[in-house]
């Protein structure tokens, strides 16, 4: 494994304290290497997970690049006096890799959601960003006993970056158990950042990603969906936050 110096611990899981551009710098290290490197994003549900899910919180702590995806995460490594630089989104850092694969000529290989969308994206940024190559494009419903084979065919089409878009903790352990497989240079789970390159889901407004309340704009987007997530499970981290701090 390899991570970055600035790295610090928050309620159990690691997060590298970069800036975006500090973040593409480190990336654009990794592919260099050619060697297989693991990238996760932390947020509060993800944190609250690890406290119960042991391979989940390893698994986070053993990637060698980790970025804080959202402002309450980082509202939280203020308050415990570790102040982190800046949120590092998910659907951001895409962007700005898939801009730079076209100008570097980076192989990327788009990995999950529905097979209508994965194409879409595909699609959609070949035209977006004139030479960028993607190596392959596949949807993300296949049966347990595939996961070999899907890192076989990712291996085989030699990717730099592979953008993995299936549903946590799923996508850290297909990563966990295949990077090595698949020896792809940059590895980075996506999320739901596919349906919002396509337009299937809108994103906040700006002013709503500034001030800490995306999630408040998923949640009115899908209520029944997300009430739980939101306002049962991850209430569970104003507790852990307490703790932290009091311990501290």
């Amino acid at each position: 494994m390899t991570s970055t110096p600035n790295r610090i611990t928050l309620m159990g899981c690691q997060v590298d304290n970069l800036s975006m551009e500090e973040t593409l710098q480190v990336i654009e290290g990794f592919i260099r290497s050619g060697r297989p490197h693991q990238h996760v994003v932390v947020n509060v549900d993800k944190i609250v997970k690890a406290q119960h899910d042991a391979e989940l919180r390893q698994i986070i702590n053993g990637c060698d690049l980790i970025n804080a995806d959202g402002m309450p995460v980082v509202w939280a490594s203020r308050w415990l006096g570790m102040p982190l630089k800046e949120r590092v989104a998910g659907v951001d850092l895409f962007e700005a890799l898939m801009q730079r694969a076209a100008r570097t000529g980076w192989r990327v290989y788009l990995l999950g959601a529905r097979n209508e969308v994965v194409q879409g994206v595909k699609n959609l940024y070949e035209r977006k960003y004139p030479g960028l190559t993607v190596a392959g494009a596949r949807d993300g419903y296949w049966p347990p006993g595939d996961d070999e084979a899907v890192a076989a065919q990712i291996a085989e089409a030699r990717p730099d970056i592979l953008f993995v878009a299936i549903s946590s903790p799923k996508k850290e352990q297909f990563l966990g158990r295949f990077q090595a497989q698949m020896k792809v240079p940059f590895a980075m789970g996506v999320g739901g950042t596919f349906d919002v390159a396509v337009g299937k889901v809108k994103r906040a407004p700006l002013w709503m990603q500034r001030s800490g309340l995306e999630w408040f704009y998923r949640f009115l987007q899908e209520p029944r969906r997300m009430f739980r997530r939101y306002f049962i499970e991850d209430m569970a981290f104003i507790g852990l936050l307490w703790r932290e701090w009091w311990r501290r």
